[in-house]
């Protein structure tokens, strides 16, 4: 071959060098080609790892969002969502305690009295000679013993409510709850008197109220 290539013109002869290579490298490529398809078809696909493919990373477009302006985002969203829903949480649990806390200081004359003295300056805006009132009225009335009950006219409560099934307006556990009952009479004694003292003085005139 080699003495065929030695007496071909020179032109022929680059030519055909030319070839060769062409050829050489076509082999080459295509071997290549051949591995990738190979090492393709061997190796786990993304599909089968359970990968994404793509991942898209969206920006705000050139004007749309100020970069004073709070960025949008789930994560964000979520945890103030979250957050609030605990705070919320929190706060209605410290409610109930509040509330339950008043009810077992209420079971007491004394912790009903400062109950209601609470009660009538927060909801009423009554100061604290109304309340001297309320103490007397209530101190005849129940000696401000939530379990007291009168047999004969079935008057019930701190502010003996006659019919006792009245105080049902304020709470179901009229019977039971003695901030119910101090929050009915505290209602009754302002729609009908508007002020302890008046009722205080009915009271005194016809010995109940």
């Amino acid at each position: 071959m080699k003495a065929v290539l030695g007496v071909m013109p020179p032109a022929v002869l680059r030519l055909a060098r030319r070839l060769r290579r062409i050829l050489t490298l076509s082999l080459v490529a295509w071997s290549s080609v051949g591995a990738m398809l190979f090492l393709a078809t061997v190796q786990p696909s993304a599909y089968s790892l359970d990968l994404p493919m793509v991942t898209h990373i969206s920006l705000p477009a050139t004007g749309e969002q100020s970069p004073l302006e709070p960025v949008s985002d789930p994560g964000v969203e979520l945890f103030i969502q979250v957050k609030t829903s605990f705070s919320i949480s929190a706060n209605e649990l410290a409610l109930v305690s509040f509330a339950s806390q008043q009810v077992e200081m209420a079971r007491t004359p004394m912790g009903a009295k400062r109950v209601a003295k609470t009660l009538m300056a927060d909801e009423f805006g009554w100061n604290n000679y109304q309340y001297g009132c309320l103490q007397t009225l209530w101190r005849h009335e129940s000696n401000w013993n939530y379990k007291s009950h009168n047999k004969a006219s079935g008057a019930h409560g701190i502010p003996q409510a006659l019919p006792a099934i009245k105080m049902e307006s304020m709470g179901t556990d009229w019977r039971t709850n003695p901030v119910t009952q101090i929050r009915w009479g505290l209602r009754y004694i302002d729609q009908r008197y508007s002020s302890p003292c008046k009722a205080l003085a009915k009271f005194k005139m016809s010995h109940y109220y």
